[in-house]
């Protein structure tokens, strides 16, 4: 997928899911959505947008699609005229931060060193691009669709673009995608099921982008270990070079010795039913995005959900709009190196660490997280962001395994401002710069809390979550704790949404453009 990237040094993420819905400024609120659009420092940023619209994917575009492509090429056109250059700000750590006035270069007695704290944030959508119409359609328009059927030890080769029903039983065969880089390829599994030794069911080596649309029930699998492909490390069941998106009706089971879907571009599923044994690799991975509109899922895997670009920290994030989820791990159970950004859906999570992102933000959804070393973790994954945990609605609840864990850890914030959250653990809260509650309901082993208090800084548990750092006990902030200032821009840079986020008015004024 073409890009073009302009950098700025103010969030401005626009994610499109019917809705627009944008990721924006530092504090929250319109006011700061105000603030930011007023500053000085906006003339550095970078917005992704796909050079192929959603018009290119479906001759049938709708107006709605047209006025997509129109808006993305205008963000394009804007994008051009401006001269990119690198920010220098560094973000600073708010004074007294648990009393340790810890600045960017200096390191907490946590071993947390404070460098960049993600001042320089980027935009990876454009409001046309989280899921274009044809991502969304859940059958194929096989009018013109060529239809094919497996065979023992023989291999399907799409070479160009178009639909392709593809049926039937085999072993050691692979359906292979090489087709031009400006190539839509869609290919129908009808009732298929593939076993396989060593090498990928479905291989994508080039193409612009593939649909592999569900119909009826399907099966695929490799079970012995996985070869590569001369440099190519062909490592999973459904393996693509390029953006890869999954949707349809019907079900699909795999079983892998290592990975089940890897895409070495952006991963998204919109639909379908899915089984997923992976016990040595990732259910779902991407190197720029996993994003899921819906669908079922049952998993079984080392990781569930896994974003990571080792080149590009813009990169690297997982996005969910809806399904069922569940997942059991024996690692992360969703995991965006980047952020992980949740706007709905159900969730049983059950892993070593549930959750794990630089930043984190539950907008909505029902999610219920069993864990066994940290619940919600926001730890440094890229350097863009700054560690945090924003909980802004839904219901989410935490039931911790006994020991040295955490329900919430953050290495940066911690942030509850909507929501109900349930935790049941030792501790509850850790974090290094600080936490404010501004909304929700929170409740800590049955008793309803109004401050969000360190749980492991000295002392044991204590009423309202946890001992403070002094170590003592109660609801109150340890002396010398200063929450963030956000009215001077103390608040980290973080993404920012709608769907019960912040930047519902940017949002709002953007709806509709989306495909």
């Amino acid at each position: 997928m073409k890009t073009v990237r302009i950098l700025t040094t103010v969030t401005s993420i626009a994610l499109s899911l019917g809705l627009a819905f944008a990721l924006g400024g530092c504090a929250g609120g319109a006011q700061a959505g105000a603030n930011s659009a007023s500053s000085s420092d906006v003339a550095t940023s970078s917005v992704e947008a796909a050079a192929s619209s959603s018009t290119e994917e479906n001759s049938a575009s709708s107006a709605a699609e047209a006025s997509s492509s129109s808006a993305s090429s205008a963000a394009s056109s804007a994008a051009t005229s401006a001269a990119p250059q690198a920010s220098s700000q560094q973000a600073q750590a708010p004074a007294n931060n648990n009393g340790m006035d810890t600045q960017p270069g200096q390191t907490t007695d946590k071993g947390y060193t404070a460098t960049d704290q993600g001042i320089a944030l980027t935009a990876t959508l454009t409001a046309a691009d989280a899921f274009t119409s044809r991502d969304l359609e859940q059958t194929a328009d096989t009018s013109n669709a060529k239809s094919l059927s497996v065979a023992n030890g023989k291999d399907i080769n799409l070479t160009e673009e178009g639909v392709y029903v593809i049926s039937g039983t085999a072993s050691e065969s692979t359906i292979v995608v090489d087709a031009p880089d400006t190539a839509k390829v869609q290919i129908v599994l009808n009732g298929v099921s593939i076993s396989n030794t060593d090498f990928p069911a479905i291989y994508v080596k080039s193409a612009d982008k593939v649909f592999v649309t569900l119909e009826g029930n399907n099966t695929l699998e490799v079970t012995g270990s996985f070869v590569a492909d001369g440099e190519t490390n062909t490592d999973a069941v459904i393996f693509s070079k390029d953006d890869l998106c999954l949707n349809g009706a019907g079900s699909l089971t795999i079983n892998s010795t290592n990975h089940a879907v890897v895409s070495k571009d952006d991963l998204k599923v919109t639909g379908g039913t899915y089984t997923v044994n992976a016990a040595e690799g990732s259910a779902f991975k991407a190197n720029d995005s996993v994003r899921i509109a819906d669908g079922t899922f049952t998993i079984n895997a080392a990781d569930g959900l896994k974003a990571k670009n080792d080149d590009d920290n813009e990169l690297g994030y997982v996005y969910v709009k809806g399904g069922n989820f569940n997942i059991t791990t024996t690692d992360n159970c969703i995991q965006g190196y980047a952020f992980v950004w949740i706007d709905g859906g159900t969730f049983q999570l059950t892993g070593a660490e549930c959750i794990e992102g630089t930043y984190i933000q539950i907008n909505d959804g029902t999610v219920t997280i069993d864990a066994q070393d940290d619940g919600i973790n926001a730890s440094i994954k890229s350097s863009l962001y700054t560690p945090t945990i924003e909980i802004n609605g839904g219901n989410l609840t935490v039931n911790m395994a006994s020991g040295d864990t955490d329900a919430l850890d953050s290495n940066g914030y911690i942030y509850i401002n909507g929501g109900t959250v349930n935790i049941n653990a030792q501790f509850a809260f850790d974090y290094v710069w600080g936490a404010q509650m501004t909304g929700g309901e929170v409740y800590v082993n049955g008793q309803q809390i109004n401050e969000i208090t360190e749980s492991m800084m000295g002392g044991g548990m204590g009423g309202f979550g946890g001992g403070r750092s002094d170590g003592n006990f109660g609801g109150q902030m340890s002396e010398g704790m200063t929450p963030p200032d956000f009215e001077n821009g103390e608040r980290p840079q973080r993404p920012d949404g709608n769907y019960g986020g912040r930047g519902g008015e940017q949002a709002a004024s953007q709806e509709g453009t989306a495909a």
